[in-house]
């Protein structure tokens, strides 16, 4: 299996994923989603995303092809769900409403998708296996979870420790990034879907 290692195809690797997942800018949202009694967990979410990054690396085109749908599709599904979240942490308001009989943990959806593992790092995932091998590729994919481990680890600590005011601040602005971000993803896709039409 390991026949095919190479540091720089693994540095490479790891690097896009990292740069695409932004553990870092999916912070101030799971500290919003626990300021509201969600749980998260951050195992379960790193082993969720590295399962579903390897399980999508193999049988991701095949089984697209199946339901005959494509990124692009799951890239606008996931901007809705991203515009939604944004709005919400802008305007302090509740538009997914607790249900009792529901779980409180969102680990899996919004913070494994669309947040950590949404289109664009799927669609990198396919164009990294175009071109590296795919062990090099795992090994990054593992990488990446370990870092998502820690990044959420470590957003308890930074909600105890940075004042309620700075933690509002911070809601508002990546609030606002999110939103343009969900808006970006949602148009660009939208057009290459009327355009596949």
């Amino acid at each position: 299996m390991f026949a095919h290692l190479d540091f720089q195809q693994f540095f490479s690797a790891f690097v896009v994923l990292f740069a695409i997942i932004d553990v870092i800018g999916c912070l101030p949202v799971v500290i919003s989603l626990r300021k509201k009694g969600k749980k998260v967990s951050a195992g379960k979410a790193a082993l969720v995303a590295a399962f579903v990054f390897i399980a999508f690396l193999y049988i991701g085109e095949g089984f697209l092809k199946l339901f005959n749908l494509d990124i692009s599709s799951f890239a606008v599904a996931g901007s809705v769900i991203l515009f939604i979240l944004a709005m919400e942490m802008i305007l302090d308001i509740q538009i997914f409403r607790d249900n009792p009989d529901l779980p409180k943990d969102v680990t899996i959806t919004p913070v494994v998708f669309p947040l950590m593992v949404g289109a664009g790092s799927l669609t990198a995932l396919l164009s990294l296996r175009a071109e590296y091998d795919v062990e090099n590729i795992i090994l990054a994919v593992i990488a990446n979870a370990f870092i998502v481990y820690i990044g959420l680890k470590v957003s308890k600590r930074f909600e105890k420790i940075l004042a309620p005011s700075v933690l509002y601040i911070s809601q508002k602005i990546f609030g606002i990034i999110l939103l343009a971000i969900s808006v970006k993803l949602f148009m660009t896709n939208l057009a290459i879907l009327i355009k596949s039409f």
